[in-house]
């Protein structure tokens, strides 16, 4: 028998339909900055444009950790945070279906993730770091650093895409995603196939 609510959250499918209706996935010949060429694009922002679509996406993935038994117990005296911009709205998202009492958010500063706000030593609540999509788990790995620096636990992870090449927990704690998605790279022009079939490319910003 399944637990309460886990019925209520869509299949990969339905999550990757709203992804492309809304053009947060694309399909095409990519360039990457870093020269890697691949055959997919997830530009998540635009899913979260639309108040409905981003709703749906933040409660669909407040559900996998509303059925832990652990983290319910502790609602809502959690912290919902994202390590960076692009999953703010996420976090947003997250925090109002989970009802927790913080969310706070990180940037890049000087090469070291850092939280724009004040926070001191014992101030963030037993926490959940989420993100719009998890591509290799480095800025959840430096913000894992940067929230136990901080004296806080971490009892949840989550994004609502995660590359399968991407460590699927951090620090012990699994990762939740609404989309497993297997994305190949080449590393080069020689080595992509679009490119021997001379697809045109589109250079992406990441």
């Amino acid at each position: 028998m399944s637990a309460p609510g886990v019925q209520l959250i869509p299949s990969s499918e339905e999550i990757m339909k709203i992804l492309t209706r809304t053009a947060a996935f694309r399909e095409g010949h990519f360039v990457y900055p870093n020269g890697k060429h691949t055959a997919h694009y997830f530009q998540m922002p635009l899913a979260f444009r639309y108040y409905d679509t981003a709703r749906v996406l933040a409660v669909a993935l407040s559900r996998k950790f509303r059925v832990e038994r652990d983290i319910a117990s502790q609602l809502p005296k959690i912290s919902i945070i994202s390590p960076a911009s692009g999953g703010i709205p996420v976090a947003f998202g997250v925090r109002d279906a989970l009802n927790a009492e913080q969310i706070y958010w990180a940037e890049q500063e000087n090469g070291k993730r850092a939280f724009r706000q004040y926070v001191n030593q014992g101030e963030i609540n037993p926490c959940i770091i989420v993100d719009d999509i998890i591509r290799s788990g480095h800025a959840i790995e430096e913000t894992v650093e940067l929230v136990r620096a901080l004296g806080a636990p971490i009892i949840g992870c989550g994004a609502i895409v995660r590359f399968t090449s991407a460590p699927d927990s951090i620090a012990g704690v699994p990762i939740k995603s609404l989309v497993e998605f297997d994305e190949k790279y080449y590393d080069s022009a020689e080595a992509c196939t679009d490119c021997k079939k001379g697809a045109p490319e589109e250079h992406v910003r990441f």
